[in-house]
């Protein structure tokens, strides 16, 4: 059902937890399946520096967390801006159909991020 990627995501994921001094977090969640995430952005120099993030949800919700922030560290806020749900599945070799929603929340909640970032929301 599941990809290697999404199972080593999953089993060991990467930049995990809060960090202690972001700049900006975007929450989102699915109300249909409880899934919440929550993105946070340490930006230096219009780059991404440090990205971190916590998630209660499924194996998926898990493995699209840990595969935006390797897909975002690094980039500057346009180009992580730009980073689409495809992007993500595309990266952990696929997800199933019954499972995509879990990409859009990580896609949606880094742009949360980035927006609340951009209009000096920190919360």
């Amino acid at each position: 059902m599941y990809s290697q990627k999404v199972i080593d995501h999953f089993m060991n994921p990467r930049n995990k937890g809060k960090l202690k001094d972001y700049d900006a977090v975007g929450k989102v969640g699915n109300p249909v399946c409880g899934d919440v995430m929550y993105i946070y952005i340490k930006v230096k120099d219009n780059r991404i520096e440090d990205i971190g993030w916590e998630t209660m949800g499924c194996a998926a919700a898990i493995a699209t967390s840990s595969m935006i922030t390797e897909l975002a560290k690094g980039k500057t806020l346009e180009e992580a801006e730009k980073i689409t749900k495809k992007d993500i599945a595309d990266a952990l070799d696929g997800l199933p159909p019954i499972k995509m929603h879990c990409s859009n929340l990580a896609a949606d909640g880094l742009k949360k991020a980035i927006e609340n970032y951009k209009n000096g929301v920190k919360k």
